[in-house]
């Protein structure tokens, strides 16, 4: 099926059920998963921000990777940068960066128009892959 996995993970209440899904596609495969967190800053008055410490961003993806290697499935980090709102570039430049056979990532649960109007990560990933993208709610 899918031998190399790319799970993109943040802070949203989806996370778990994102791993579980990329869990479950690597044991049918033997595959292997790259967690791909993205930390994204944004230029202030006082220089640039960001939305987590380096350390938090370290933690979440070391977290994912523990989990799956726990559930007996290869995986490593790969931390990511990007200015707020480029999440997507970044998920989809790390895709092929690993040559993922398949994306999983997670959806805030905005309906259509919202996910339009305010610009989906997963809405955007879409567009920019041409890789099959796994949404999980």
């Amino acid at each position: 099926m899918y031998e190399r996995i790319l799970v993109a993970i943040d802070h949203s209440p989806a996370t778990g059920r994102v791993l579980d899904a990329a869990r479950d596609l690597a044991r049918l495969s033997d595959g292997q998963v790259w967690v791909v967190h993205v930390r994204e800053h944004q230029p202030g008055r006082g220089g640039v921000t960001a939305s987590e410490t380096i350390d938090e961003a370290h933690q979440a993806a070391d977290a994912a990777v523990a989990g799956l290697a726990g559930a007996g499935v290869k995986a490593q980090a790969d931390i990511r940068y990007a200015f707020l709102g480029h999440a997507a570039t970044e998920i989809a430049d790390s895709a092929r960066a690993h040559d993922a056979g398949v994306i999983v990532m997670g959806s805030r649960g905005r309906g259509d128009l919202a996910g339009t109007l305010l610009g989906s990560t997963a809405h955007k990933v879409i567009h920019l892959t041409g890789r099959p993208v796994l949404v999980v709610r």
